[in-house]
């Protein structure tokens, strides 16, 4: 297949493929329905297969196209089977968001190694992976969108050294892929979002031993626009830099958090 020039849009079919992991539920969920919406197929990566099949089955109930794999992302050999799957199934990936995610909170001096371990393997050995296995089909089109979600966390948060570091070091990884990557037409770009009500924030609260309610009341009052995200408002930013019209952004950290951060 011919190669195009950065910045057109590849004609290699009617959509494009779009590799999702983390997309059992919450942002995962909202960002694979955003770019359903909007035309692509998404890939949905997780282990949890109850949860992807309820993923696949909100996107196809509005008309969109999606297929599940399960597979962790951690583990090289499963990465880079998932890749092939959906290259051969939809196509190659040319947008990749790499949302898979898991919390260890804990303080540190009471943090065990596993914990630690665990988030990093995640969050950060997941998403190189996952770009990894990506760029070779991103280069050989010439046209690629990488998009890996970081966090307020990344600028400090206390009982979440490991969570921190990993958001953290997620943003210098963009940036260095944007520098590697630019010359193919392929864009990296972070989403930082800040308290967003998810399934995993509600965990939060219960760890604090407070409701939800309160603590979506104590985050509320904090943020600028007086109020919480929802996974809509992260999807929309994802979907922003996964889009033809985002070609000349790269390298960026958006944190999507009601105020000014960073």
């Amino acid at each position: 297949m011919a190669r195009i020039d950065a910045g057109e849009t590849p004609a290699l079919t009617e959509y494009r493929a779009a590799i999702v992991t983390g997309a059992a539920r919450g942002l995962g969920r909202a960002i694979a329905l955003e770019l359903a919406r909007r035309g692509e197929r998404p890939a949905l990566i997780d282990l949890d297969e109850v949860g992807l099949a309820e993923t696949e089955h909100l996107i196809r109930a509005e008309g969109g196209d999606a297929i599940t794999i399960r597979a962790d992302v951690s583990i090289e050999d499963e990465v880079r089977s998932a890749v092939a799957e959906t290259a051969s199934r939809l196509g190659p990936p040319l947008i990749l968001v790499n949302n898979a995610g898991v919390l260890r909170d804990d303080l540190l001096f009471k943090m065990p190694t596993e914990g630690w371990d665990t988030v990093m393997n995640v969050h950060l050995r997941g998403a190189f992976l996952a770009s990894r296995a990506v760029q070779a089909h991103m280069v050989e089109h010439g046209w690629g969108r990488i998009i890996s979600m970081s966090s307020t966390s990344a600028l400090g948060n206390v009982g979440q050294a490991n969570y921190a570091a990993a958001k953290a070091g997620l943003q210098g990884f963009t940036k260095s892929l944007a520098l590697e990557l630019g010359r193919f037409g392929i864009t990296a770009n972070a989403v930082a979002p800040g308290f967003t009500v998810t399934d995993m924030t509600r965990g939060v609260a219960e760890r604090l031993g407070i409701s939800f309610d309160e603590l979506i009341e104590r985050e509320s009052a904090a943020t600028a626009v007086r109020r919480v995200g929802t996974p809509a408002d992260i999807a929309n930013a994802v979907a922003f830099f996964a889009s033809e019209s985002s070609g000349f952004v790269s390298g960026q950290v958006l944190y999507v958090a009601g105020g000014p951060r960073g």
